[in-house]
């Protein structure tokens, strides 16, 4: 991770000390500054630049133990790859001087700033890294939450519903307990625990993932069993390098909802000390985070494949509801003043066509390619820009502004009808669509209809109306499938409409967008279809995805019969279980005025002004 700019030291003088104004000319310091970074751009440029910098480092350095049953090391790096690295190390090379020289061309009373700035930010860096974990602060006393509990539904029909979508998640966490208890995720056909490199050595995602829906689904013998884990055994203090966005929204958000249910203590310390170790990923030039982290060394980089070493709207963009309640439960600000400075750098830039792109460079400050989406790699960050709102009992302005600018944007720019009258959202891709909709997309409608009370009066009945409109075009894509299951993508092109037409976008991993969905419109518009299309996917999963060691993804929704991807995911319990048992309660449960649910599904409470929990609506 590059460090902060840099001058020697005066003549003449010790490191600490700065000699009178005057003492070099403003072309020697130039000159200086050229030829450090060009020295250390030399130096540390293929280990530090290159997109993949931290796996090289983590193999030379900190080298982890293969995990039993794993395959051989590969064979030494081939005369191809070799020459394609070296590319690779020039290609960065020159980059860097590019900065150099775009640096050269700024004030010098800029260039001193920054300098000042990344000394500051080095020195509070260093401080995070010592943090510890300490006793609530004075004021913050646990109160017994509106809604944690609600009443069984007065419809004998849908009381089954429910009921049916409580063992469903008691036959996915009973298979799990059996086949990879312990482990991120159970592979049900195989029964075996499943590895994902996004949690590199931390352990029991399932298992943080699932304590809320555990709770709130009175399965108190597995809850405990799950709680007993998390004291015993979760573990932060790893050598491993970890997705940010992902450890944030299923470990930091599942341990933060499992104490604002229960009040139980570990949950609270166990969430603080896993955010502090997530904090050097923030000291970047711009404070923009990393995507990769290193639990250990604290070295952060990127998606080696995202545009130049960008940092992911969706992700950067996906921490402040966490962070927020991570300074609420320490009493220590840092945390909610990171994810606050990621708008005061997305507020300085120029948005094209008023819409935000993909990928930001954390270095330069600046965006990458101009890729737009309400999908894949945007879509929580729009979710989140609401949610900030609400969270903050709607006193977040500048969250609202920038909420409901995107939106407008989005509807004019991206947002279509297909001919037979398909509500949309198309992705931009330099000012051009691509009439393709993901997946991960249809949580929109969902978004639109929770955030249509605070549209401009002229818009609120729009936005709602919005949010059906793609809610029915997303049940569309499940209903045109044999499998009644929507596929990872569909398109509108071609005379083709809500259907994929490429092999690597039929599949299903058990997604919950949709579902998710279809709960926030029956919640604000209490359409009896919504509770229908959720049982017909209810049933889908019980016939396509449950098999004898659990639930799993299909590669292929298409097909006459089902193929299985052998992977029970950790958001199946924690998300679509979820939304489904909501589905098919009460609104008494986890009102939608007391509790905002992160992108993972696990609720939060709104923050009060007077830090207390409102008495429920009469």
């Amino acid at each position: 991770m590059p460090g902060p700019a840099l001058l020697p030291p005066p003549l003449g003088g010790s490191p600490g000390l700065r000699k009178p104004t005057g003492a070099f000319r403003l072309s020697e310091k130039f000159a200086l500054l050229l030829v450090f970074s060009a020295f250390a751009t030399l130096c540390f440029g293929a280990l530090f630049f290159l997109p993949d910098s931290s796996k090289l480092l983590s193999g030379v350095f900190f080298q982890r133990a293969p995990e039993p049953g794993a395959p051989p090391p590969p064979p030494p790096t081939a005369a191809g790859d070799l020459e394609e690295r070296l590319a690779r190390i020039r290609e960065e090379h020159a980059r860097a001087l590019r900065e150099a020289q775009d640096t050269l061309q700024r004030a010098p009373a800029d260039i001193q700033s920054d300098i000042r700035r990344d000394k500051e930010r080095l020195a509070a860096g260093v401080g995070e890294l010592q943090m510890v974990d300490h006793e609530p602060p004075k004021g913050i006393v646990f109160k017994p939450p509106v809604g944690a509990a609600g009443g069984e539904p007065a419809d004998p029909g849908v009381r089954d519903k429910r009921n049916k979508v409580r063992e469903m998640m008691k036959y996915a966490w009973d298979n799990y307990k059996r086949y990879a208890w312990g482990l991120n995720e159970l592979k049900p056909v195989s029964k075996q625990g499943h590895a994902s490199n996004l949690f590199g050595n931390i352990q029991g995602a399932t298992i943080v993932d699932s304590l809320d829906t555990l709770f709130i689904m009175d399965l108190k013998d597995e809850f405990k069993e799950a709680k007993e884990w998390v004291e015993k055994h979760l573990d932060f203090n790893v050598n491993a390098e970890v997705s940010v966005f992902e450890v944030n929204i299923r470990f930091v958000g599942g341990l933060l909802s499992a104490y604002y249910l229960t009040g139980i203590e570990i949950f609270r310390k166990k969430a603080i000390e896993l955010g502090q170790k997530l904090l050097p990923a923030f000291n970047t030039p711009t404070g923009i985070p990393w995507a990769l982290l290193n639990m250990k060394s604290g070295i952060g980089r990127n998606w080696p494949w995202a545009s130049g070493g960008s940092s992911i709207l969706a992700e950067f963009g996906t921490l402040h509801l966490e962070f927020v309640h991570l300074s609420e439960l320490s009493g220590n600000p840092l945390f909610a003043e990171k994810v606050m400075n990621i708008r005061k750098v997305l507020n300085r830039l120029e948005k094209p066509q008023g819409l935000y792109p993909n990928y930001l460079n954390p270095n330069s400050g600046q965006w990458g390619q101009h890729h737009v989406s309400v999908g894949g790699l945007g879509d929580s960050f729009y979710e989140y820009l609401l949610k900030a709102w609400l969270m903050s009992d709607k006193t977040d302005e500048e969250a609202k502004r920038m909420y409901y600018d995107a939106v407008q944007a989005i509807e004019k720019h991206l947002i279509r009808k297909s001919s037979s009258g398909l509500t949309y959202i198309a992705e931009w891709k330099g000012g051009l669509l691509e009439h393709k909709m993901g997946h991960l997309t249809c949580f929109a409608g969902g978004m639109y209809a929770l955030g249509a009370d605070g549209a401009p009066s002229d818009k609120t009945g729009h936005h709602i109306e919005l949010g059906a409109e793609i809610t029915r075009t997303c049940h569309e894509s499940y209903d045109r499938t044999p499998m009644k299951l929507g596929p990872e993508a569909f398109r509108f092109d071609g005379g083709v409409e809500a259907i994929a037409t490429r092999q690597n976008e039929k599949y299903y991993i058990l997604r919950p967008e949709v579902i998710e969905t279809y709960m926030y419109l029956w919640r604000f518009t209490h359409d009896p279809k919504y509770r229908q299309w959720g049982w017909e996917a209810v049933e889908a999963l019980e016939k396509n995805c449950r098999v004898e060691g659990g639930f799993s993804g299909l590669r292929d929704v298409y097909a006459s019969q089902p193929t299985h991807d052998d992977v029970q995911q950790s958001f199946y319990l924690a998300e679509t279980l979820k939304y489904l048992y909501l589905l098919f309660s009460d609104d008494d449960l986890l009102p939608l005025e007391h509790w905002i649910f992160n992108t993972e599904a696990h609720p939060l409470p709104v923050i009060y002004k007077n830090s207390k929990m409102k008495e429920p609506s009469k």
